[in-house]
């Protein structure tokens, strides 16, 4: 649906009460796992691009352990800057393999919600050639937003 002043948005309000809203054009399906757009007001904290390696830069052994490990370690950061996952706006998902990623849906969504609950921040996924480090499966940029 659309106005004289552009779409209409349904802003949906965050669970538990975070301030960090969903996006969600009129009409528009509900996306499963993600979020169309976010908004909120607040610091940022962003992370560079993490991997699935521990704090001795051991990557964990294949892709579903890596996206554990990544995730875990976006959440530690997230942390040492004052935020927490319900704080996440945005994740953008570089993986080497998209079928490797698609095979694993339904565990990879098992691991998200260990990490960060349910809540979903607006999602980008892509497929790359490789990652810096040669034997990693996925690499992750995050953005979170704290409340004032």
């Amino acid at each position: 649906m659309t106005s004289a002043k552009g779409p209409t948005l349904a802003v949906l309000p965050g669970a538990r009460g975070e301030t960090a809203q969903v996006l969600q054009p009129s009409g528009w399906p509900m996306p499963k796992g993600y979020a169309n757009g976010m908004a909120a007001d607040g610091r940022i904290v962003v992370t560079g691009g993490v991997i699935g390696w521990d704090a001795d830069e051991r990557l964990a052994d294949g892709f579903v352990a890596q996206v554990r490990q990544t995730l875990a370690n976006i959440k530690a950061i997230l942390e040492a800057g004052g935020a927490r996952p319900e704080h996440l706006v945005r994740l953008t998902w570089y993986v080497v393999d998209i079928e490797e990623y698609l095979a694993n849906l339904k565990t990879l969504g098992q691991i998200y919600r260990e990490a960060f609950g349910t809540h979903y921040p607006a999602m980008a996924l892509l497929q790359v050639v490789r990652l810096v480090e040669k034997a990693a499966r996925v690499e992750i940029e995050a953005t979170a937003v704290v409340p004032r």
